[in-house]
């Protein structure tokens, strides 16, 4: 399954010094590679390794659907999460076992990579011994001029080597945004940042009202008085960071739950990224994203599980299924192109990830099938939909 091509029958897998170098039938390349080692994985599908676009590490430890069921919005579990961040450290032995156990959870599920967002360095710690790729984004946010002056003045004399994001268009001045966008294309890396996850968000930043808007005020987040920036076209999150200068191939823009047609216009314009985290957005009752519409203008999103404050289960699978329940019309091959290629896209790395073809990695996954398919629709349909039970074995795993 290269996922970059179609599906091939009975095919094979050449992989010399850990790349890729063919694919075919496995007949044509066991006579062309005589003196090769062949490894026969009999019912088995060979897949790209996944990829977990955005994930916060740090959060592993406060698993708020653990002590509510649901939530009754969106500003509901933010103050929870506050609240529980309060009383719980964020740093220390327990944060950083139960982050090392969702990852060690991930690369059972066949992660090969994580784009992992947090305000601490955990990620940084954690990635030196994760037998795939980690990305830690370290975000940053806030709305006041003096927040924005200690930010700016930070980053100024960071390390080149660490990269940095903002956390989303409600929390972070929007000159922040532009400063912290600037360096990352400076030093080339993605800029993940959440984008129209609550409707909410496009009523506070067009009108400066609704849900989103009084709970950041009455938590005396936002200068006062507030105003929506009047040179900025706000009609939208999207359109908000359209206006800002900050779309382009190297922008991920997480959720986009609520964006228009004009905006997913807009983001395949840019040629800006979409990844797509269905369980969270479940769990905190935010509306599901508009897939459909951003498929037809040739996005393919990525997907992430969010973390374990906003999500009960982290599992790339469950999110397949959970985007084959809300979409049942999209081709069961493009949710898997999304688990795979979209991350790696998505994060950079599909050079490197995402598909089997040549020079791509040669760490990919044996997924046992029960019994022999006969299409690969039937393939597809196995692996995005009823795939609770699947157990993907680890090749060439280092």
């Amino acid at each position: 399954m290269p996922v970059s091509s179609p599906v091939l029958a009975d095919g094979a897998v050449v992989v010399q010094a850990g790349r890729i170098v063919e694919i075919g039938p496995a007949a044509d390349l066991e006579h062309k590679y005589p003196a090769a080692r062949f490894r026969n994985h009999p019912s088995c599908a060979l897949t790209p390794a996944l990829v977990n676009a955005h994930i916060h590490l740090e959060l592993s430890h406060l698993r708020i659907p653990e002590q509510k069921n649901f939530v009754a919005g969106f500003t509901e579990w933010i103050a929870a999460l506050i609240d529980l961040r309060a009383k719980v450290p964020g740093t220390g032995e327990e944060a950083e076992a139960a982050a090392q156990m969702v990852l060690r959870g991930q690369h059972e599920q066949g992660v090969i990579a994580l784009g992992d967002i947090g305000n601490t360095d955990l990620g940084v710690r954690l990635a030196a011994d994760f037998p795939g790729i980690l990305l830690h984004f370290h975000e940053f946010l806030g709305r006041s001029a003096k927040t924005r002056r200690a930010v700016q003045d930070q980053i100024a004399g960071a390390d080149q080597n660490r990269w940095y994001t903002a956390h989303a268009p409600y929390s972070t001045h929007p000159e922040l945004i532009q400063a912290l966008k600037e360096r990352a294309r400076r030093l080339g890396h993605p800029f993940p940042l959440h984008v129209a996850e609550s409707g909410a968000e496009a009523e506070m930043l067009s009108h400066g009202r609704g849900e989103l808007y009084s709970f950041l005020a009455g938590r005396h987040f936002l200068e006062q008085p507030y105003q929506p920036p009047a040179a900025i076209d706000n009609r939208g999150s999207v359109q908000y960071l359209q206006e800002l200068g900050v779309l382009d191939e190297g922008t991920v823009c997480v959720h986009c739950v609520h964006v228009s047609r004009t905006e997913a216009q807009t983001l395949a314009a840019a040629r800006a990224k979409v990844c797509l985290c269905p369980g969270s957005n479940r769990y905190l009752r935010v509306g599901v994203a508009p897939v459909g519409m951003l498929l037809a203008l040739n996005i393919l999103p990525a997907l992430g599980t969010d973390s374990a404050a906003s999500n009960p289960v982290l599992s790339l699978w469950r999110e397949m299924r959970l985007l084959r329940a809300d979409h049942p019309e999209i081709d069961p091959a493009k949710i898997f192109a999304m688990a795979t290629l979209g991350g790696a896209l998505a994060l950079g790395l599909d050079e490197q990830i995402g598909s089997l073809a040549l020079g791509r990695t040669g760490r990919l996954l044996a997924i046992p099938l029960e019994s022999r398919l006969n299409s690969a629709e039937q393939l597809y349909e196995l692996l995005t939909g009823n795939n609770q039970c699947l157990q993907p074995t680890w090749i060439n795993e280092q």
